[in-house]
């Protein structure tokens, strides 16, 4: 029939005579929906993990995601989006987490630690699900989220998030975002619908616990992810109250670019029997990142990042400052020098953080200036250039500032305008991650030289004074001797010598009208009497030299 729609197999069911003939076709096609879908479902009995008796995978560095034992459709999900090859972290994480094994990850900024617990999540919750569509998966509409990943800012989140949802767009799961700074009212409705996967920042996930929107007794995995950050934060109290309330049985994932000592001791009380994964040293920044420092003063940062700015392979640019007035003054300078730039930091709304990143990614903002609070949750590719405009306050952030760029194989140029206050800060993180930053100077107008680090660097050790006798004099606590307290005996006998030469050289000053002069030569040498003791051996009383050898002046002027 022309002009008519095309129902296609459906048309049998689109088209009915009567209100009967309607609800009849109404519930056969609710009917074949509902089979339909159960048959997807079984697909996964084709597309299953190996088994538990397969080889265990090889750590080879031309493995694919395949042979890590992911299902099919996670593998056909990572192949649309561009990744190949898992990278070191993701290798040796995802088989010990299919396993259902606790994680302790540590490894460098950009090298995939999202995408290294959100599979085996995935696969797992995949697994859960099509047990429960053979069963007619009762209660869907409603269920309490089974996996919960808890993030430090919105940003990360929302990264997460999007990962979640890129990595799980063929399996019949369902993945939520919830984070401070915006309406809870969608939020609550994503929750009632029910869920599988929820991602969230701790301060708006306690708020809608206590609420009652969320129930965690069915959370199965549980996710830190940039845990020492959320320890930064302050974020401690509210991780141990929403550890307890998740079941004890469940799997514990920790993944970070550094791992503290403090991270290492939550890790212990939270987690069980954890397996340790550390692909590259704490602290230490990608190595296809370009590291240079220039040597400018305050005063002459902004021209100098505007110099910068305006060289032709200097493309999408991230510029960190410590402080939000800082970001703001500092958008402001690149606006009336005509470089489009945005701020992004905790005093933004998160309208104006969202359009921020909108522009950033989108590349119709090319300068994103940024405080560290936002460092873990910037997650865009191609950023050519990371800008250290202050430096960090400790090398773990300084890592994760520059592992902003270089990510996903990429290279990149981190760049720090280092201030003469900030010079002992870039010698602690050079020691750190055991690198030595190029110093440029190529501005020399802006630009000053650079104090030798050997200098700066090693603590000056005191040399050792000579006595009188032209002998070294051993320093406080150590014995000359041999004998315990000898050093301290020999001090106490060299401060009684100094005071009594004082004293007399203080006589002498004054000539024959000083009181002191007067006195018969057997009263001066009261301070070096000797007192014997029981075993033969003598000592100085130096407390008394010093008493009597300043309070003759005193008497002698009473008299």
């Amino acid at each position: 029939m022309d002009g008519c729609l095309d129902f296609g197999p459906w048309a049998p069911y689109a088209l009915a005579d009567s209100v009967d003939d309607r609800d009849h076709r109404a519930t056969t096609l609710r009917r074949r929906l509902h089979e339909q879908r159960i048959e997807r479902l079984e697909t996964f009995r084709y597309f299953r993990a190996p088994d538990a008796h397969s080889p265990e995978p090889e750590n080879n560095p031309n493995m694919t995601f395949h042979e890590l034992r992911l299902v099919e459709p996670i593998v056909r999900a990572v192949s649309a989006q561009g990744y190949t090859t898992p990278t070191p972290i993701q290798a040796q994480s995802i088989p010990e987490a299919l396993k259902g094994r606790d994680i302790l990850g540590c490894a460098q900024t950009g090298t995939g630690k999202t995408c290294a617990f959100a599979l085996p999540i995935l696969q797992r919750l995949a697994g859960d699900t099509h047990e429960q569509g053979k069963r007619g998966r009762k209660g869907a509409r409603g269920r309490a989220p089974r996996a919960l990943i808890l993030a430090p800012t919105r940003e990360l989140a929302m990264q997460i998030y999007e990962s979640f949802e890129d990595y799980g767009r063929y399996l019949p799961l369902r993945h939520t975002v919830v984070f401070g700074g915006v309406s809870q009212g969608r939020q609550v409705r994503a929750m009632r619908e029910g869920i599988d996967v929820l991602v969230a920042t701790p301060g708006r996930l306690l708020d809608l616990i206590n609420q009652g929107h969320i129930d965690l007794s069915a959370i199965e995995a549980l996710v830190l992810d940039e845990a020492d950050r959320m320890l930064d934060m302050g974020f401690i109290n509210d991780i141990r109250k929403v550890v307890g309330m998740v079941p004890t049985t469940r799997q514990t994932l920790f993944f970070s670019a550094t791992v503290s000592r403090d991270i290492r001791r939550l890790a212990d009380s939270i987690l069980t029997n954890p397996m340790g994964v550390e692909t590259a040293p704490e602290s230490t920044t990608v190595e296809a990142v370009t590291q240079r420092v220039y040597m400018v003063d305050r005063q002459n940062k902004a021209k100098l990042l505007e110099r910068l700015l305006g060289q032709d392979e200097v493309g999408r640019t991230l510029v960190f400052t410590r402080t939000k007035y800082g970001a703001d003054k500092l958008v402001k300078f690149l606006r009336r020098a005509r470089i489009n730039a945005d701020a992004i930091h905790g005093n933004k709304s998160q309208n104006a953080r969202t359009r921020a990143m909108r522009g950033f990614k989108s590349g119709s903002t090319k300068v994103l200036v940024a405080t560290d609070i936002a460092s873990r949750g910037i997650d865009v590719d191609e950023i050519t250039h990371v800008v250290n405009y202050d430096m960090p306050i400790d090398p773990e952030t300084y890592v994760h500032r520059v592992g902003r760029t270089a990510r996903a194989g990429a290279t990149g140029v981190a760049v720090s305008l280092c201030d003469r206050d900030e010079i002992k800060t870039l010698r602690a993180i050079e020691r750190r991650a055991r690198i030595e930053i190029e110093v440029v100077t190529d501005s020399s107008d802006l630009t000053f030289e650079a104090p030798r680090a050997s200098r700066q660097d090693r603590p000056e050790r005191r040399a050792p004074r000579k006595s009188s006798s032209g002998k070294y004099r051993s320093g406080k606590g150590q014995a000359r001797s041999g004998r315990p307290g000898a050093a301290k005996r020999a001090g106490r006998a060299g401060k009684s010598n100094t005071s009594a030469s004082r004293s007399r050289s203080n006589g002498a000053d004054r000539g024959t009208d000083s009181p002191s002069s007067s006195r018969p030569r057997k009263a001066n040498s009261a301070g070096h009497s000797r007192k014997s003791n029981s075993a033969g051996r003598t000592r100085t009383s130096a407390s008394a030299g010093r008493k009597k050898a300043t309070s003759r002046p005193a008497k002698a002027a009473r008299r």
